[in-house]
């Protein structure tokens, strides 16, 4: 009896021991932002170092405006429109970013706050129209006085972006009220920004709104990009 109990005790302090470890060890990966899955089994890239306390801005496009571009069925009934695409997408890729550090912002589309704003990015979410077509587009403002790194910004949403959502880029609709978006004329002019169209909601309704947290990966590794490039310059110049 006695080597019975001592058995279950031995048993007993393994199964702790070996949930005491996993504990730590989920910790140590959450720090290292090698954890965090979200809603699609996905993890924020390990760079947790550069977004930390990184003050990032994301509009979601239309949102306390309008509603956007607007879905209708054949009998004219509204299925979908372009704000709650935007809000959603929005929302998933804040989670994200915040799981890695940043400090992030979620604006409206004239929001108050877009007076002067200094940050280490704005990115501005929005959908193209109902169309029955297919890809993403991105833009930066055509008068900016920091065109490199707004370059670098557009190089990490043209790579990360499709990457993960697998669309292709429709760079040939880029308009004017994209490249001189009203935000870009508003925010600092030190604050790199880009606004994002994100794919269609015609063509592109499945991955926009089945498959949001792709998108939503797509916004926060293009940020993530940007942070680290950033980063690794300024490494460079203190040297």
């Amino acid at each position: 009896m006695r080597q019975d109990a001592l058995k279950r005790a031995s048993q007993l302090f393994l199964i702790v021991l070996l949930i005491c470890i996993a504990g730590m060890a989920l910790i140590l990966a959450q720090a290292l932002g090698l954890g965090w899955p979200d809603a699609a089994g996905l993890h924020p890239p390990g760079i947790v170092a550069v977004a930390w306390n990184r003050e990032v801005a994301l509009i979601s496009g239309h949102a306390g405006h309008d509603s956007g571009a607007v879905c209708e069925d054949a009998a004219g009934v509204v299925t979908l429109t372009e704000a709650e695409v935007n809000a959603k997408i929005a929302g998933l890729a804040a989670e994200r970013l915040r799981r890695a550090g940043a400090s992030v912002a979620i604006l409206d589309e004239y929001d108050a706050r877009l007076q002067g704003l200094r940050a280490a990015v704005l990115f501005s979410l929005h959908a193209d129209s109902c169309i029955d077509a297919s890809g993403f587009k991105a833009a930066v403002h055509r008068y900016s006085v920091i065109p490199e790194t707004n370059q670098r910004l557009l190089d990490c949403i043209n790579t990360a972006y499709p990457a993960a959502t697998g669309l292709p880029p429709h760079p040939n609709t880029v308009t004017h009220n994209m490249t001189e978006y009203h935000a870009f004329r508003r925010i600092a002019p030190t604050t790199p920004a880009a606004i994002l169209e994100m794919g269609f909601l015609g063509g592109d309704r499945t991955l926009l709104t089945e498959h949001a947290a792709l998108a939503a990966k797509g916004v926060s590794d293009a940020i993530l990009c940007f942070l680290e490039s950033e980063k690794e310059r300024a490494n460079e110049r203190s040297r």
